[in-house]
């Protein structure tokens, strides 16, 4: 039975459904010749987002009780407002990062604000610094008048900070996502020590008074099989140190480069292969939507009995009611946990109470190292947000040219399309180390900026697969974090410069997912797509060409070219009230093999998509969320 590739729905992202915006009024004049890169989104129509609208500037008004000053005073105040911007801190932030605040900026720290106050202080302030405590909410946005530049959040995560309107209100948000991986590592480390030899139990009975050394007897570490699902930043440097250990480390990483994992002695392997192989689980995996409670009772039922589990990543990722059974049962002997679902978790938290499990209150980042180092990232990026610079860890969007988007926009939806696609193949194989992009157009290569497309391939190959936000600023940054190579190319065609592109390819080279084996060779992903009237189509899977829109999700199978093949699983969707937009089927020659691309509207079930998979001539399929 032909299924779809690997663990696809362990790590891939479903598609975006935030709605473009209009642009909003901004305060700076030469804002209306840009639009924020971000505001693209997977949407039929971008009429809205590239509107020639007239952007005026709000006035920025004072308190109704703020003292009467002289005109001299006012004229003295704002010529010093503008020669030097002001920082408003609104959480604790180590004062390294303040001292180089303080070069540029006047810093006003106030702390534990409410959601009024800081409304009402910020509408003086070019930048607001904050951790994960302050709610930087629309509201926030809207009564900065506009003068708000750059938010700062003072480590990785950023749920508390409202993107969407950030970017309405042209602020760039940055965030300092590497200061603290050290420390997330070690966290995990001495979790799964303190857990193994039950130090927190023996700790807590000693200062009870008690002396009990039998009961308190652990496991040892070197030996034993370590998994680290999720092979980012974090995850490798916990190998690292699990390997000084002693210990035995094998990964779980579908999109992580198997060469970057062998370099340091570790072994990429199937989902299904780590956790029936795991002594101790390390997860390091982003929350996504298709890795919340991907730890659930089935994945435990696979486990190896008397397995442990670490996480410091996400609480989300596992279910917590079916980690409490995996623990009466037995199947799970012990965890350590650093995040939870809902934080903080409430009094009664099955997990906080239960006696095999060792708990702590987020601490993955608290170090006094790790929190001076993300003091002073996280100032760098403001500074040289406030200065003009591009960030590299800018999470929400920079600004370009309207008009270039304007004419690119079909095209930049084409781009993140295709490598979403092409990234979903790859899943369940050899992970994403390089990439080439070719733009095939009749233009010159200087009447071309690219720029776009190609921070948008790559936002569309790097988000599925992890919680990285990307776009025009940190698309090259984060790839490279990633491990990817990213090259491109350009094809000049002698047709007339009409559209300012003719078509896109993305190529994924050394691949060895079945799906790779069954449209190529050479061990590669290759898709291919055009603009047909405003709308993305893809027009070629490896060496079959095929023409399907990609205005919903596709079903793509590998298929034995013979009669009957497009009713039968029409039909199956059909009876699955799954609605079909388009069909094509490529072939290589009559009655040999053959790629069928279906454009959907609708999800199949889990069923429907067993049912297409037991279609005998189908001898390869899968389903690619864009």
């Amino acid at each position: 039975m032909a299924t779809a590739m690997g663990r696809l729905q362990a790590f891939h992202c479903a598609s975006s459904s935030s709605k473009i915006a209009g642009n909003p009024a901004l305060t700076q004049p030469k804002s209306a010749l840009y639009t924020p890169i971000s505001a693209l989104r997977l949407q039929p129509s971008f009429s809205s987002a590239f509107s020639g609208q007239t952007l005026t500037n709000t006035p920025l008004k004072l308190r109704a009780n703020a003292p009467i000053l002289k005109r001299r005073s006012i004229q003295a105040v704002a010529s010093d407002m503008q020669a030097k911007p002001t920082v408003l801190v609104a959480e604790k932030l180590g004062e390294a990062g303040l001292e180089l605040l303080r070069t540029v900026a006047n810093v006003d720290c106030s702390y534990n604000l409410s959601q009024e106050e800081l409304c009402t202080k910020i509408s003086l302030c070019d930048a607001l610094i904050v951790r994960s405590g302050t709610k930087v909410t629309r509201e926030v946005f809207e009564s900065s008048h506009g003068r708000l530049k750059v938010v700062g959040r003072a480590g990785v995560g950023i749920d508390n900070v409202d993107l969407q309107a950030a970017t309405e209100f042209g602020c760039l948000v940055v965030n300092a996502p590497t200061a603290n991986t050290v420390a997330a590592a070690e966290h995990g480390i001495a979790l799964m020590a303190a857990m193994a030899r039950n130090i927190a139990m023996a700790d807590a009975s000693m200062k009870a008074g008690k002396w009990q050394r039998n009961k308190y007897v652990g496991v040892s570490l070197v030996g034993k099989t370590l998994v680290v699902m999720g092979f980012g930043k974090v995850g490798s440097e916990v190998a690292r140190r699990a390997k000084g250990l002693g210990m035995h480390v094998i990964a779980h990483d579908p999109y992580a480069p198997a060469d970057r994992a062998r370099a340091i002695g570790v072994d990429l392997v199937s989902f299904e292969e780590a956790i029936s192989s795991a002594d101790f689980i390390s997860l390091h995996m982003p929350l996504t939507p298709t890795t919340a409670k991907i730890f659930n009772d089935d994945t435990f039922s696979k486990m190896k009995k008397g397995a442990r589990i670490v996480n410091v990543a996400r609480g989300g990722v596992i279910d917590e009611e079916a980690l409490v059974r995996a623990l009466d049962s037995g199947i799970v002997a012990q965890a350590a946990l650093d995040v939870f679902t809902e934080e903080p978790p409430p009094k009664d938290n099955k997990l906080v109470q239960h006696e095999k499990v060792i708990v702590t209150p987020h601490l993955g980042a608290s170090t006094m190292e790790a929190q001076e180092g993300v003091a002073v990232e996280i100032a760098e990026a403001v500074v040289g947000a406030l200065k003009g610079e591009l960030a590299a860890t800018a999470v929400n969007a920079p600004m370009v040219p309207a008009e270039v988007l304007s004419e690119l926009a079909p095209y930049v939806i084409l781009g993140e399309k295709l490598g979403r696609l092409a990234v979903q193949l790859v899943a369940g194989g050899s992970g994403v180390k390089t990439v080439k992009v070719t733009y095939a157009s009749g233009r010159a290569s200087d009447d071309l900026d690219t720029r776009v497309l190609r921070a948008m391939i790559i936002k569309g190959i790097i988000e599925p697969i992890s919680s990285s936000f990307v776009n025009l600023v940190n698309a090259d940054y984060v790839s490279k974090q990633r491990g990817v190579r990213i090259s491109e190319e350009r094809v000049l065609l002698d047709s007339s410069p009409q559209e300012p592109v003719e078509s896109i390819q993305v190529q994924i080279a050394d691949v060895e997912s079945k799906f790779a084996s069954a449209i190529s060779d050479s061990g590669e992903i290759t898709v291919e797509g055009k603009v047909k009237d405003g709308i993305p189509h893809l027009s070629k899977v490896g060496s079959f060409n095929v023409d399907v829109s990609l205005e919903g999700s596709v079903i793509l199978c590998r298929q034995v070219d013979q009669p009957g093949m497009i009713g039968a699983v029409g039909n199956i969707l059909g009876e699955e009230n799954v609605n079909v937009n388009f069909m094509s089927v490529g072939r290589i020659a009559p009655r040999r093999q053959a790629v069928m691309a279906i454009g959907v509207d609708d999800e199949p079930s889990k069923a429907a998509l067993k049912r297409i998979g037991d279609v005998s001539a189908i001898e390869e399929f899968v389903y690619l969320e864009l």
